[in-house]
């Protein structure tokens, strides 16, 4: 059964143009997982120019896309590649071919709110001890926690440190506890467009309801849906980066300590390629009292995807090579960083697990900027 790729995007409400296509091959050339996979974005887009899309079914390579869009950032037609792979995804989405893993995520966020599937009433137990008041009770700023912050334990301490850096900036800042639901980013981008829609209609209408005007999150994957899919009307929306950059700088959030380590940062896909914020990160680290800050090489929009996006946090994929983390946290190690910094809960997952698989615990210890914020406090 062909696909008629052009049509499929356009009933999904996909930006594609593929007959701008010049056959460069720039998207495959920069593709992170074409190395270690049988993905080929150049082909997929070949493919659909001479109507030749082959059913999808057989294409299990289409579960290795980690949504990281270096295709979209390097093609120079401005045809949007990824948007193919997405496509393509929703049609096995549709048809019920699709991961367990992945299957079993989506049924967590139908039913539970979160890809963990963890019960909702858990959402906020994290914050036991911490006096963070509920978004219902009136605030200035919304915090939109994030469902790997909320559930993970590892991640449970970004949360905490956090809520501490945020009270000490005298913010005005609550959560929405067990309502806050998962914002869908990687539902959108596996092709279950169906839940995606109805995770925005219902989000959308609480988040607007509530009448705040600005809201932080601490995931770039949120931030990335709220900001440029959800349509949110009369609220500003910030990844907590772009929150904290300034108030250091203006002296609204000061240290009193030292964090004396060097420091080298990755910059996640979904807040530096598809979103341009490149410097506050760095701002942030900079000001910290004793902060030694390296770059590694591949940095900014050449940052390698740790491989966690596009639903690969879920599911391991067809690569049998090197994890694209692990080469990651060995560019980190090269550095001579003590610690490879992150923005994300997504990175910090993925190249945590690297450092141990490969042994470098000893020399390398990944923290979210957060947490050595919250230690210079």
């Amino acid at each position: 059964m062909q696909v008629d790729i052009q049509e499929l995007a356009k009933g999904l409400g996909l930006g594609l143009d593929i007959l701008g296509c010049i056959q460069c091959g720039k998207c495959t050339g920069g593709c992170p997982v074409s190395l270690t996979t049988a993905l080929n974005v150049r082909l997929l887009v070949y493919e659909a120019l001479v109507d030749e899309m082959p059913d999808p079914k057989g294409m299990e390579e289409l579960w290795d896309c980690t949504s990281c869009f270096t295709c979209v950032e390097r093609c120079p037609k401005d045809v949007r590649p990824a948007e193919i792979i997405l496509s393509l995804r929703s049609q096995l989405v549709e048809s019920g071919r699709i991961p367990a893993p992945i299957g079993d995520a989506l049924m967590g966020i139908f039913r539970q709110g979160n890809p963990l599937g963890l019960a909702r009433e858990d959402r906020a137990a994290w914050t036991e001890g911490l006096d963070i008041k509920s978004a219902r009770d009136g605030c200035e700023l919304l915090w939109f926690v994030g469902c790997i912050p909320s559930y993970d334990v590892r991640a449970q301490a970004v949360a905490q440190a956090a809520a501490r850096v945020f009270k000490a900036a005298g913010l005005d800042f609550g959560i929405l506890g067990t309502e806050e639901t998962c914002c869908g980013n990687e539902v959108r981008r596996v092709g279950e467009m169906g839940l995606f829609e109805m995770l925005v209609e219902e989000g959308k209408a609480l988040l607007e309801g509530l009448g705040i005007p600005r809201m932080v999150t601490t995931s770039p994957h949120c931030y990335n849906t709220f900001k440029n899919e959800y349509g949110l009307e009369g609220i500003e929306v910030m990844h907590y980066t772009q929150l904290l950059a300034p108030l250091i700088e203006e002296g609204k959030l000061t240290f009193s300590g030292r964090v004396e380590k060097t420091v080298t940062y990755h910059d996640p896909c979904f807040l530096g390629k598809q979103n341009k914020i490149f410097d506050q990160p760095r701002a942030i680290l900079q000001a910290i009292p004793g902060v030694k800050f390296v770059e590694m090489d591949r940095i900014r929009e050449r940052s390698l995807c740790c491989e966690g996006g596009g639903g690969r946090m879920w599911f391991e994929g067809t690569n049998t090579e090197e994890r694209l983390a692990f080469l990651r946290v060995h560019e980190a190690a090269d550095t001579g960083a003590d610690v490879l910094a992150v923005a994300c809960p997504f990175c910090m997952a993925m190249l945590e697990d690297a450092v141990k698989v490969q042994g470098l615990e000893e020399q390398l210890k990944v923290m979210d900027i957060l947490e050595l914020v919250a230690e210079a406090l």
